[in-house]
């Protein structure tokens, strides 16, 4: 059966194709990226004035290991957005889901001082994580692989949110 529409493989191999998922997967981490620089703006005063457990690590780390985790995202979701371009991805929609719970963490953490609602959302989010990893697998293991310090990270920042809020409640 011949159709109009280009096959997965057509799309996915077109060479034009494949700056373009590249430019947009950074897009979506770059935006995610500046609201959460936004939202944390004061990040480090108001993370050092708050209890924190003995193994949290100095607020001037937390930069550069999510520029590395955003940089290992975007080029991940790149990877499989090129196999199927459309939003009925199911791997690309659980991707965007845990993108918008990523979004929301600073403001509710740091923005609104709900720490409380943060947990809940960074708990949400780990699920997402290991969901969109699993849904990766099945379409190209170094993207989902490439997600693994990802959720190694969020796991971590999970434990500290939990204990910041219980410290400081």
């Amino acid at each position: 059966m011949v159709t109009g529409a280009p096959h997965r493989e057509d799309l996915a191999d077109r060479r034009e194709f494949r700056p373009v998922a590249l430019v947009v997967s950074l897009l979506c981490v770059g935006i995610v990226a500046g609201v959460g620089g936004a939202a944390s703006a004061d990040a480090a005063s108001t993370y050092s004035q708050l209890a924190q457990p003995s193994w949290a690590p100095p607020s001037w780390l937390f930069g550069p290991v999510w520029a590395v985790l955003y940089i290992l995202m975007a080029i991940a979701a790149w990877r499989i957005w090129r196999t199927e371009p459309t939003f009925g991805n199911r791997a690309i929609v659980l991707y965007g889901a845990q993108l918008l719970f990523n979004l929301l963490w600073s403001p509710l953490f740091f923005g609104l001082e709900q720490r409380g609602w943060a947990l809940g959302d960074i708990v949400v989010l780990d699920v997402l994580v290991v969901a969109t990893i699993v849904a990766f697998w099945f379409r190209d293991r170094l993207a989902a692989i490439l997600l693994t310090p990802y959720l190694a990270w969020s796991l971590f920042a999970t434990a500290l949110n939990c204990s910041v809020w219980s410290l400081n409640s």
